[in-house]
């Protein structure tokens, strides 16, 4: 059952259950935080309207730069803007930040310890038929391995204004990843978030779970749908929504480990370097238990429709299943 304690979507399961795509979360969220906080700017590389970040040029004019198709100077001009006392956000894909400026972030940002706000649209698989050029697939792993930075990958549009919200009153570096297509509404406005903190969203109706699924970003919805398959098949999960990967929430992980002795992690991701990798290390130090992954293995991506390819390369609600029965079989 979904937990009661979260005060999820009661429509989550419906046929027309609400989509909203999770960036316009981002641009909501940036917007509410530029009318709370003047200091907050934005900057874009030539994807104001695709990032969403045309909601708060066309609020505040004065305090939004765009810079072209420049993202070495996207990060660095917002590493300078931060040094002066400014919270920048900078936008532009994935694939072209962090994945083309990955050095700039590095050396202006992480290692000065900037607060700039690193968001990464358009990532993972599901963009399609744009192809495996521009589908960003290591990006979690490029931002996570940076000292001082933090990544978030929220779940749906909701939980992505309430992360820019949050991270717009840190002061500290963070790569918020966000993805194209949109997703089925899980949360709500009254839906607990805290930075740092996971949440279990499924959960047996009675007694202990078997497996722990632990998701991360756009396929949280993926991942609810199949514990409630495999509830009624008698397999008996809790699904966590790990949205701060970096950093992790330790304790978190741990207990659910604890309680079923095996887990499951679900991105859209390459398998290496991920969230699950953050996953597997945290359970490495604490507490070693059976994993099995779900997320890109080691290939490329390739055009086709978001659905096609979230199928394809194995991460949709059968494979998920799957590795639960598989990573089951091998606690036993």
């Amino acid at each position: 059952m979904l937990n009661p304690k979260l005060k999820l979507n009661p429509k989550i399961w419906n046929d027309d259950v609400e989509q909203v795509p999770i960036r316009k979360g981002f641009g909501q969220g940036l917007l509410k935080a530029g009318e709370e906080n003047e200091n907050v700017v934005g900057l874009c590389a030539d994807l104001t309207e695709s990032t969403q970040m045309n909601f708060f040029a066309e609020k505040f004019p004065a305090r939004f730069i765009e810079m072209g198709v420049a993202e070495q100077n996207l990060v660095t001009v917002a590493s300078g803007m931060a040094a002066m006392g400014k919270i920048p956000f900078c936008t532009s894909y994935a694939m072209f930040s962090p994945g083309r400026n990955w050095e700039q972030i590095r050396t202006t940002i992480t290692y000065n310890d900037r607060p700039v706000k690193i968001v990464g649209s358009h990532s993972g698989i599901s963009v399609g038929p744009d192809g495996g050029t521009h589908q960003a697939l290591e990006d979690i792993a490029l931002m996570r391995i940076l000292p001082n930075m933090e990544v978030i990958s929220p779940c749906d549009a909701i939980e992505a204004k309430k992360v820019t919200l949050a991270l717009a009153k840190t002061n500290r570096p963070a790569y918020l990843r966000l993805v194209r297509e949109k997703t089925p509404i899980i949360t709500t406005e009254e839906t607990p978030f805290d930075l740092g903190k996971a949440e279990i969203y499924w959960m047996p109706d009675v007694g202990l779970a078997q497996v722990g699924i632990i998701v991360t970003g756009g396929l949280t919805y993926k991942a609810l749908l199949a514990a409630k398959e495999l509830e009624a098949e008698g397999i008996k999960t809790k699904v966590m929504n790990l949205a701060s990967i970096k950093p992790i929430d330790v304790d978190a992980v741990v207990a659910l480990a604890k309680e079923c002795k095996a887990i499951v992690t679900v991105e859209e991701h390459q398998v290496a370097g991920g969230m699950g990798s953050a996953v597997a290390e945290t359970l490495a130090r604490n507490y070693p238990v059976a994993i099995e992954f779900i997320g890109i293995q080691n290939k490329f991506g390739q055009s086709g429709t978001p659905e096609q390819l979230i199928e394809h390369y194995g991460m949709g609600k059968d494979s998920i299943k799957e590795a639960v029965k598989k990573v089951l079989k091998r606690k036993a």
